[in-house]
C-alpha cells in the first residue's frame, strides 16, 4: 500500500497530524509560527518524528521546503468566525494567499484546508481554494466533531485532487465516548474569583453549564478563549465547592480526541493550544479518505 507524504502547514500543535498519520499518512513535515505549539509538538516525539518548523509561512519560499503529495492548511479562523464580527474584525485574512501560493507553485496531488464555515462568506477565499485549475473540489460542511466525540464543534473542510474522485462523508461513530467517560476521576481544577462570580451571576453573559449524567450530553465547542476564561464552559460536578467546575487540560484535550499519553503542559495556556487544534478523529477521516485516494 503506498503511503502518500503530507506538508502541514498553521500546524498548532498537532491534532490533524495525529489524526492523518493513524490512517497512513507519511507527515514529513508540521511549521507553525507559534513557538509554544511547535515546542508541544516538540515535546511528544513519540507521535512527531518529522521535521517540525517554526517558521512564518509569509517568509517561506516553496521550493527550499520538500515536495509531497498532500498539502494540508488549517489556517487561523479568528477573521472568519461570526465573534470577528462584535470586533469589526471580520476581514478575511492574507494568510490563506500564502498557502494558496504554495499550492499554486507546488501543484501537489491533494491539498486539504480545514476551517469555520463561515469561510464560505468570503468569496474571494473561497474562489481560490476551489478554482484552481486541473484540481476536483469536494467540500463537506459542516462537518461536527461530534460524530466522533462528545464536543460541538462544526467544520469546513475543502479537498482538492488532481484527479475526479469521491470523498466520502463521516458518518456517526458507534461506541462514541460519552462526556461522562471523558472526565477525570479526581480533578485537580484551577477556580479562579472570576469564574466563582459568573456562577453567582455578576457577569452579564452566564455560563455554559453541561451534566455529564444527561444522555448525549454534548460539551460546546472547545475555543482557544478557555484559556482566558475558564467561566464560559462549566461541567456539573457533584464533589465541586459550587456544584459546577471548569474542565481540566486532560479533558479539554480528550474532547478534542488527544490520546492521554500526548503530553500538554499544566498551565492555563495549554487550553489556547487544544482549543486552536483540529480534532484528532476529523483528521483520522481525511487521512483514510486521502489513503483511500492514492490506492
Amino acid at each position: 500500500m503506498y503511503r502518500p507524504t503530507a506538508k502541514g502547514y498553521f500546524s498548532g500543535c498537532g491534532g490533524m497530524e495525529i489524526g492523518i498519520m493513524k490512517a497512513g499518512v507519511n507527515v514529513i513535515q508540521s511549521l507553525d509560527l507559534d513557538s509554544e505549539a511547535t515546542d508541544c509538538m516538540s515535546m511528544n516525539k513519540h507521535y512527531f518524528s518529522h521535521s517540525i518548523l517554526t517558521v512564518d509561512i509569509t517568509t517561506k519560499t516553496v521550493f527550499e521546503q520538500p515536495k509531497s503529495d498532500i498539502i494540508i492548511g488549517t489556517y487561523p479562523c479568528t477573521k472568519y468566525s461570526p465573534i470577528a464580527d462584535i470586533h469589526g474584525t471580520r476581514n478575511g485574512d492574507d494568510l490563506f494567499l500564502h498557502f494558496f501560493r504554495h499550492i499554486a507553485i507546488e501543484r501537489p496531488e491533494m491539498y486539504i484546508v480545514e476551517n469555520v464555515p463561515g469561510m464560505r462568506k468570503f468569496k474571494v477565499v473561497m474562489e481560490a481554494m476551489t478554482q484552481l485549475p486541473d484540481y476536483y473540489v469536494n467540500i463537506f460542511c459542516p462537518v461536527d466533531a461530534s460524530i466522533w466525540l462528545p464536543q460541538r464543534r462544526k467544520r469546513l473542510i475543502l479537498i482538492g485532487t488532481r484527479k475526479p474522485f469521491s470523498i466520502l462523508e463521516p458518518s456517526e461513530i458507534k461506541n462514541k465516548p460519552t462526556l461522562k467517560s471523558i472526565l477525570e476521576i479526581n480533578p485537580i481544577v484551577e477556580m479562579p474569583d472570576y469564574v466563582i462570580s459568573r456562577i453567582n451571576g455578576k457577569y452579564r453573559d452566564l455560563p455554559i453549564i453541561v451534566d455529564p449524567e444527561r444522555r448525549g450530553e454534548l460539551a460546546p465547542t472547545c475555543v482557544a478563549h478557555y484559556s482566558k476564561d475558564l467561566g464560559t464552559r462549566l461541567v456539573k460536578d457533584n464533589n465541586a465547592k459550587y456544584g459546577v467546575r471548569p474542565f481540566t487540560i486532560r479533558e479539554y484535550a480528550r474532547l478534542q480526541g488527544f490520546p492521554d499519553d500526548f503530553h500538554f503542559e499544566q498551565k492555563r495556556s495549554s487550553y489556547r493550544l487544544i482549543g486552536n487544534a483540529v480534532p484528532v478523529q476529523m483528521g483520522e477521516w481525511i487521512g483514510k479518505e486521502a489513503m483511500r485516494y492514492f490506492n
